[in-house]
């Protein structure tokens, strides 16, 4: 059993409460996930720029370092944000030089998330700490996705925790399991997939990730995912400029729509909707089995 929240705004004038209804969404979520919590938010990207979500082993870190070694390469920082373990480093041009450098001249640190809109947080942990250590709720942006889990197959770890973003822009969150995921995998690292953790989710979000990369839709990726994929599950996955909703042909795993002309909300259960503004007018329904909903900017 985890939690799984979605926000995607249609109304511009939303975008400074974005955090803070993230934060309403995810914190009714905690008895569904208290073990680790995450938080993908989508923000309007500033051109040229790409951003990295890293995380730092435990203790003291210092950003200086990388900070100064971009500055060699010829990729100099436009800011870095630190939070504790984490930063987000905003830096122009193309991403491929910035991930081969972070690679080959700091394998100490793990790339959470990276993209031209995307950032995502994640750590150990109740919502209410994890979103408070992240600055959550003063979050401005036009979507976001978060996850409260509960560990059943892998580790707990900030690692195995949710949101999985393994190419720009694109992270994933799952409520649920995969049982064919092995096999799934074995098959994914022979097409050069690098695996960073144990987790099922991480297989699913691996895949979409590749057949997007062959120039699939999401709504195609996603539909081909359930294809090789089996299990139960409910998933959310996003992209820079579409949020998607699909549940297994059981439907077993819960999921609440909520749609209005200023947003689509999605949530495991009625509740996390309940505070959002303009719930009582929204049009309120359960996707049904293997509909894959998309909303696109």
């Amino acid at each position: 059993m985890c939690g799984i929240v979605g926000i995607h705004l249609k109304n511009d004038r939303l975008e400074a409460d974005l955090g803070y209804l993230t934060v309403c969404m995810l914190e009714e979520m905690t008895d569904r996930g208290p073990d680790s919590t995450g938080v993908a938010i989508y923000e309007q990207p500033v051109a040229g720029e790409y951003r990295y979500s890293l995380r730092a082993p435990e203790g003291s870190y210092s950003w200086d370092h990388l900070g100064e070694e971009l500055t060699r390469a010829g990729t100099p920082p436009t800011r870095v944000t630190e939070y504790s373990q984490d930063a987000v480093v905003a830096v122009p041009g193309e991403d491929q030089p910035v991930l081969r450098l972070i690679s080959s001249s700091f394998p100490e640190l793990r790339l959470v998330s990276w993209g031209r809109a995307l950032e995502v947080f994640k750590d150990t942990g109740l919502p209410t700490d994890i979103c408070k250590w992240y600055g959550i709720a003063k979050r401005r942006g036009y979507r976001s996705i978060g996850h409260t889990r509960l560990a059943t197959e892998s580790a707990v770890t900030t690692e195995h925790s949710h949101p999985f973003s393994p190419v720009a822009d694109l992270c994933l969150v799952h409520n649920g399991s995969f049982s064919n995921y092995f096999t799934v995998r074995r098959d994914l690292e022979q097409r050069g997939a690098v695996f960073v953790t144990d987790n099922d989710s991480e297989v699913a979000a691996r895949y979409i990730g590749m057949e997007l990369a062959e120039d699939s839709d999401l709504e195609h990726a996603i539909r081909q995912t359930m294809k090789v994929m089996d299990g139960f599950y409910t998933l959310v996955v996003s992209t820079a400029d579409q949020f998607a909703v699909v549940r297994d042909s059981f439907v077993c795993k819960p999921a609440m729509v909520a749609e209005t002309d200023d947003y689509v909300a999605m949530c495991s259960e009625y509740r996390g909707l309940a505070r959002l503004p303009g719930i009582a007018d929204a049009e309120v329904f359960e996707p049904q089995a293997e509909e894959v909903l998309v909303w696109s900017r």
